[in-house]
């Protein structure tokens, strides 16, 4: 039996108890994270690509599977496919009515979602944090519960380049407010939005109740920063990789051309 994937895993904790939220989140947070193989219908032309359709009753789906091999013990043969990330997949089914096969038949976290939990999971990814202007009092150290520290650590583990670390911290503002602060120290220019994107999904599918966070940006020079690393939790960021060698261009690989859906 070959080992089990971090879809799996996650499948099999939501399998366990449906009525836990927790879990039923992170199947979904896992599923938008991992790279998925799309079957196509034929070979994508340039951005272009035309998933295979399955109809059920009455209900349209594609199919994706979490590893190459489970894709083509399924289909039989050799087929078409785009590797997309599942939040892509998400955003491309969004409004069309079609729902998401995994892993259908060939892994135990073979799973139909329907076209309305594909819709509500790319709202949520396209959800942004709301910018808060407050004046901050004192830092303070964290207070986050454990869920909310693994959900960072996990989503921040992920942001490749992105900023040289992070550091969360307890806040107390002006107005006597008490709060968290997740610090990104010398973020890469224009990488705020990806940054403050992450945090928010982090929060999102820790599932905390009335879960607030709030986002900042600072360099390593500046006062704030020091007070935060001397008193905060600190997330490393993965460093950036070093270049690879031209190759073609996957299919929305390109997050500025997402692919288009037929």
């Amino acid at each position: 039996m070959s080992e089990q994937t971090p879809l799996d895993k996650a499948h099999a904790a939501m399998q366990a108890d449906l009525n836990d939220d927790s879990a039923r989140l992170r199947f979904y947070e896992r599923l938008s994270d991992r790279e998925l193989f799309l079957l196509l219908a034929k070979e994508p032309q340039g951005d272009d690509i035309d998933p295979e359709l399955f109809e059920l009753e009455t209900e349209k789906y594609v199919l994706v599977f979490d590893r190459e091999d489970r894709l083509s013990e399924f289909v039989g043969n050799p087929a078409p496919y785009a590797a997309l990330p599942g939040r892509v997949i998400a955003g491309m089914l969004s409004g069309h009515g079609i729902g998401l096969g995994v892993n259908l038949g060939v892994a135990p976290s073979s799973i139909l979602i329907p076209a309305e939990a594909m819709d509500w999971l790319a709202q949520t990814l396209s959800s942004a944090p709301d910018e808060v202007e407050a004046q901050i009092a004192e830092i303070l150290p964290p207070s986050a519960p454990d869920v909310l520290l693994t959900a960072l650590s996990e989503k921040l583990g992920s942001a490749l380049g992105l900023a040289e670390c992070a550091c969360l911290a307890g806040v107390r503002h002006t107005d006597g407010k008490r709060g968290h602060l997740l610090a990104f120290i010398n973020p890469a220019e224009g990488a705020e939005r990806a940054l403050a994107g992450a945090a928010n999904e982090a929060l999102t599918f820790s599932g905390l109740d009335a879960g607030e966070l709030d986002v900042g940006f600072f360099s390593d020079s500046e006062e704030i920063s020091q007070k935060m690393l001397s008193v905060g939790l600190r997330f490393d960021l993965p460093a950036p990789e070093a270049p690879a060698q031209s190759s073609p261009t996957i299919p929305g690989s390109d997050p500025n051309r997402p692919p288009i859906l037929k």
